[in-house]
């Protein structure tokens, strides 16, 4: 029963993410097209309006985008925290032998794509950005394995998602560690508090979700003040929802399908909008060929697919880990390819990695270029296995 329950989990789950991936599509091209229209500047204009409430107390005034980024961005990185847990406990990451091979590609495809980086912008001064290249964007790659339809066996799906959550929590840790610029101890305490509080609640095995979205508020609070990214937040709230192991719909997986729907359907497509506006001017072909345009593209393109496929290699050359059911290994490096799709989070991680915005616009718009020959080569090569077969 427990099995069935998991399968219904995944379609629900497979059957959103590709969904929401189309929408997201929709949303960037939306997105490009305002900013290269007449109303460009004033929705620049528009997302850089404050709104909130500032006293001597506590500060809540921030810019539109601010809020996007660091407030709604926090409920996504909730919904993927719990997305984490819930497969580390029960699904796709739940054993030795279930995760080592989605592991240790995920691995792969965030150290390779890192040195591709590296190796384009040592000596530069967008050596920082080396985490753009490490993530994928789950939404996107799920809607383009999903149009391949049965031209790719159901077990390279679950690979995929199963690669692009440990994904994210490799790049969550990224974020945590590498990006975080000034710590202030005093907020990061509270943080603490609140979240040993959380971890209370988990162990008396509270199942009101209140007791642990009401702290939540004050966690992210308190971790955006600190210096770590308030996203970070999400994930350490999604850690003390509890769950479990049975047929029974825990509080965690209450709250990941509630959450489902406006994170895919709301919220994804608001960061798209406000965060793809990208203004077409001659000088960003240039981009492209500097370094940290090359290194974005290179990175997520080839890096991934070079670095899924070895470590995936390595994974069953030692017998750590077997290929998906019905899978070959042109399959794998297909699936590398798709992994190359970096958009929302590659841009997450370029907003804090630059602090120039021509940097920042230089790396949406590669990491736009690189998703693009990605998701279109990834399809064609994936499609093209089928008929030869």
């Amino acid at each position: 029963m427990k099995k069935s329950f998991n399968r219904f989990i995944f379609a629900k789950f497979f059957q959103s993410k590709k969904i929401g991936g189309i929408i997201l599509i929709i949303c960037v091209l939306i997105s490009l097209g305002i900013a290269n229209s007449a109303i460009g500047e004033d929705f620049s204009n528009f997302l850089a309006q404050k709104i909130g409430v500032e006293t001597s107390y506590f500060n809540l005034n921030y810019s539109l985008s601010a809020w996007i980024n660091d407030g709604l961005m926090a409920i996504f990185f909730l919904l993927v925290g719990l997305e984490i847990k819930r497969e580390l406990i029960e699904g796709e990451l739940s054993s030795l032998k279930k995760a080592s091979l989605p592991i240790l590609a995920a691995l792969g495809g965030m150290i390779i794509p890192a040195l591709i980086y590296f190796l384009f912008n040592k000596g530069e001064e967008t050596a920082s950005g080396w985490g753009i290249a490490m993530a994928t964007d789950i939404a996107f790659a799920l809607a383009i394995i999903a149009l391949l339809g049965k031209s790719v066996p159901a077990s390279l799906k679950i690979f995929l998602a199963a690669l692009a959550i440990a994904d994210d929590l490799g790049a969550i840790l990224v974020i945590a560690i590498f990006y975080t610029a000034q710590i202030h101890w005093d907020y990061l305490l509270m943080a603490g508090g609140v979240f040993a509080l959380l971890l209370t609640f988990n162990y008396f095995k509270v199942k009101k979700l209140w007791f642990y979205l009401i702290p939540g508020l004050f966690l992210w609070y308190f971790v955006h003040h600190s210096g770590i990214h308030a996203t970070i937040a999400g994930v350490l709230l999604a850690f003390t929802i509890p769950t479990n192991d049975t047929a029974i719909e825990s509080p965690l997986e209450k709250l990941e399908h509630f959450l489902t729907v406006p994170v895919n359907f709301l919220i994804m497509p608001i960061f798209a909008l406000a965060n793809t506006n990208i203004t077409f001017q001659k000088e960003m072909i240039n981009g492209l060929t500097s370094p940290l345009g090359l290194g974005v593209i290179f990175g997520l393109f080839l890096g991934k697919t070079i670095g899924v496929t070895l470590f995936s290699w390595f994974a069953v050359k030692i017998k750590l880990a077997k290929l998906p059911s019905g899978a070959n290994w042109k399959h794998i490096t297909g699936v590398g390819m798709l992994a190359g799709i970096g958009f929302t989070m590659s841009i997450f991680i370029s907003l804090l990695s630059f602090n120039d915005p021509d940097h920042i616009l230089t790396a949406k718009f590669a990491i736009l270029c690189a998703s693009v020959i990605s998701g279109l080569i990834g399809f064609m090569y994936l499609k093209s296995i089928r008929k030869s077969q």
